[in-house]
């Protein structure tokens, strides 16, 4: 793996106040949104008009790759909810090695092959089925980045989070989207610790790490 960025103190990180009002992460209409860095910056992905599908807003997506490092080279991802496949795009266009999309809606999934066929992702697969089922089939300590960003309402955060760290590999990071915020309390007993937060509109991303001992 890549050797990552040089860690600031671990912290809590907000959109300032004096922004512009964040857009809540909700059903979102027929659309597009973008990719916003790499050698596929501007490349439009389209989003269904389906329920509950939430892209990750652009100035989230642009933070956790600013948290992240903008190069890749050589990290191994899962997006285990992948939707309109925007993370898991942003990381192979930053040099990712491998990036597995995981998704069950077989119209989305078509949508995806699509995506991979025309930017020519040779590291992207696309895989249709469960993301928590598709985690637990990797190899113990195997990814470097994993994207979770279930359905809101699912209520699958601790058994992805369980399976995410099981995959995890020494040094590796796993990013959360969820309705409320995650604390050390709530992650600790699934060996992961708070790295990054930051809240926008309804969403609160996490980026987490594995405790080591």
């Amino acid at each position: 793996m890549k050797s990552r960025p040089a860690r600031a103190q671990p912290a809590q990180a907000r959109v300032p106040t004096t922004a512009s009002p964040a857009r809540p992460k909700r059903a979102s209409p027929a659309g597009e949104v973008r990719i916003i860095g790499g050698q596929w910056k501007r490349s439009k992905l389209p989003v269904a008009d389906k329920p509950g599908l939430r892209p990750t807003p652009d100035r989230v997506r642009e933070t956790l790759f600013n948290w992240l490092g903008q190069d890749l080279t050589g990290w191994r991802c899962v997006d285990a909810f992948a939707g309109t496949g925007a993370l898991g795009f942003e990381a192979a266009s930053r040099g990712a090695t491998e990036v597995r999309l995981v998704e069950q809606d077989p119209a989305l999934v078509a949508q995806l092959k699509v995506l991979q066929a025309k930017l020519q992702a040779h590291a992207v697969q696309v895989l249709r089925g469960d993301g928590i089922a598709a985690l637990k089939q990797l190899a113990p300590a195997s990814m470097n980045l994993i994207f979770l960003d279930p359905p809101f309402d699912a209520k699958l955060y601790e058994a992805a989070l369980q399976a995410a760290a099981r995959a995890l590999a020494s040094g590796g990071y796993v990013y959360l989207e969820a309705p409320s915020a995650w604390g050390e309390e709530q992650l600790a007993p699934l060996g992961l610790t708070l790295y990054r937060h930051l809240k926008a509109g309804a969403v609160h991303a996490h980026l987490l790490t594995k405790e080591t001992s």
